[in-house]
């Protein structure tokens, strides 16, 4: 075989290495020096230096090396323009030292040859990136009659230009990981925020207790059950109690039981296999696999089925769980956190939920108390909501004196939300920055100055509400999710109303009439 032909191969299988080495590169510094070794070991180069221009130092240092000693590797640091390595990176252009004992630029800073003794020479490439030098490329060659050095100049540029995308690609990745850490941190102090603000409105010994609890189960492993109304604030309490554990840089994941048809549940909470049902086209992980190392919030865990229940209860004793469709036993580190609005000691007393489960999962329960039981935190929670939602839309938002009475006496029956979305909806409703009485939705009106109205003054308040009701209702064609949503109402309020009104036929009537299909 003729020898360039033999040269050509060596080259081609050294490209073939450096470009796998690359492709699957995770580790910048250790990627480059197995570069330097295929060089090395294709092309008997004996030794080379990745030199990359450190930006905070303004130095010139070597990230990688083959054939150095890691003292002779940490001497090898350059300013731009000093020595041949350094006019390699300000000049921009490759550079060959035939013969390193008549090279007077040549500064031998890593004291790795003998230049009295060694017949080498020497090769320099720029590391370019778009054009613009960011390090220095350099090999030794033991000189003689058969090695074309310009030949290897122009391989160790290719080289080189492979080295410029892998370090790009590693800049790339690290500047992601800092914007990701930067965008953890800002959700972690956003979230300290609101854990700071929900306790700093909250002056109530009913939640001074609640706080106590939450510090002092937060740092352990045990599982936690939160009880109480529906907006009461149990989903944020379940984000601080992650938030102030060691699991704090995990994962943390939620599943409302209640809202996933019975049938998908088990699915989604440990997934399944391809081909486990019908649909299952793919494989999919479930909840307790995404929250590994983190933790699992169960909202409305009152609500799971019974069946289900048994396969919840055997995670929580073993922390093992098969997904659908499969027989392999899989393992996880998640931490239960579990809320419901729902007695749970009557469902156990009713045969709809299972007593050994109720007691694993009440090792520590919390009680979140209702609004009305806790009428201390009520203007603070309205001076909180008026200064929110004044500062997101603009306008120094304060309640007049009949307003506020009429707030404070309400009983809130949907809690903190139900507050928040009224005071929202008034924020973006008023045009002015005073928010009166007349502004206020009737049922709040009726219910909080019935004390101060006569019984003729009452019926035209409870007509203007089921007015208001039978509106939203029309507005969102009878669907009540929609019209309670409006109203800044939850479902069972809606409910009550409409019951309350005599409104039910009214709503199964127009339902069935936007849901039968046109013959």
């Amino acid at each position: 075989m003729p020898l360039n032909a033999s040269i050509r191969e060596l080259e081609w299988n050294a490209l073939l290495e450096i470009c796998r080495l690359i492709g699957g590169a995770l580790d910048l510094d250790h990627t480059l020096a197995r570069v330097l070794t295929v060089l090395s070991e294709h092309l008997g180069m004996t030794r080379g230096t990745v030199v990359l221009y450190d930006e905070e130092a303004k130095r010139l240092v070597i990230r990688a090396a083959h054939g150095l000693s890691p003292a002779a590797q940490g001497r090898g640091v350059y300013a731009p323009g000093e020595g041949v390595t350094g006019q390699v990176f300000s000049r921009r252009v490759p550079v060959v030292v035939p013969d390193i004992r008549s090279e007077p630029l040549f500064l031998n800073r890593t004291r790795a040859r003998n230049i009295g003794k060694d017949g080498v020479a020497f090769l320099g490439v720029p590391i370019l990136l778009r054009g613009q030098p960011i390090g220095v490329m350099t090999a030794d060659r033991m000189f003689g009659p058969e090695v074309s050095l310009q030949r290897d100049i122009e391989f160790l540029t290719v080289v080189a230009a492979l080295v410029a995308q892998l370090v790009a690609l590693n800049r790339s990745a690290e500047h992601e990981r800092r914007r990701l850490e930067r965008l953890n941190r800002a959700m972690r102090t956003e979230l300290s925020e609101r854990y700071q603000g929900f306790f700093l409105v909250a002056r109530s010994r009913a939640m001074a207790e609640v706080q106590d609890l939450v510090r002092k189960v937060a740092p352990s492993r045990a599982s936690v059950l939160l009880l109480g109304e529906s907006g009461t604030g149990k989903t944020l309490i379940a984000r601080i109690l992650h938030e102030m554990s060691p699991r704090a840089d995990g994962p943390f994941v939620k599943l409302n039981c209640a809202a996933i048809p019975d049938n998908l549940l088990e699915a989604e909470l440990f997934g399944y296999e391809r081909g486990a049902f019908t649909g299952a086209e793919r494989v999919k992980p479930g909840r307790v696999e995404d929250a590994d190392g983190g933790t699992l919030f169960l909202d409305e865990v009152g609500e799971m089925p019974m069946l289900l229940q048994a396969k919840l209860l055997r995670f929580l004793q073993d922390q093992e769980f098969e997904r659908l469709g499969s027989t392999r036993t899989r393992k996880v580190d998640v931490r239960i956190v579990a809320a419901t609005n729902r007695e749970l000691a009557e469902a156990v007393a009713e045969g709809t939920f299972r007593e050994d489960l109720f007691y694993r999962l009440n090792v520590f329960p919390i009680v979140v108390p209702p609004l009305r039981d806790r009428p201390a935190d009520t203007p603070l929670l309205l001076d909180h909501f008026l200064a929110k939602f004044g500062a997101e839309y603009g306008k120094p938002l304060r309640l007049t004196g009949k307003a506020r009475r009429a707030l404070l006496e309400y009983r809130w029956p949907g809690n903190v939300r139900e507050m928040e979305n009224l005071m929202e909806r008034l924020a973006i409703l008023n045009d002015g920055d005073e928010i009166d009485i007349g502004h206020l939705p009737p049922h709040v009106v009726a219910a909080g100055l019935h004390e101060e109205r006569s019984p003729e003054e009452l019926p035209p308040l409870k007509e203007m509400e089921r007015r208001e009701v039978v509106a939203a209702l029309e507005r969102n064609g009878w669907v009540q999710s929609r019209a309670a949503k409006e109203l800044g109402l939850t479902l069972r309020q809606i409910g009550y109303r409409i019951r309350k009104y005599g409104l039910l036929d009214r709503v199964r009537a127009n339902r069935s009439r936007t849901t039968t299909p046109p013959h």
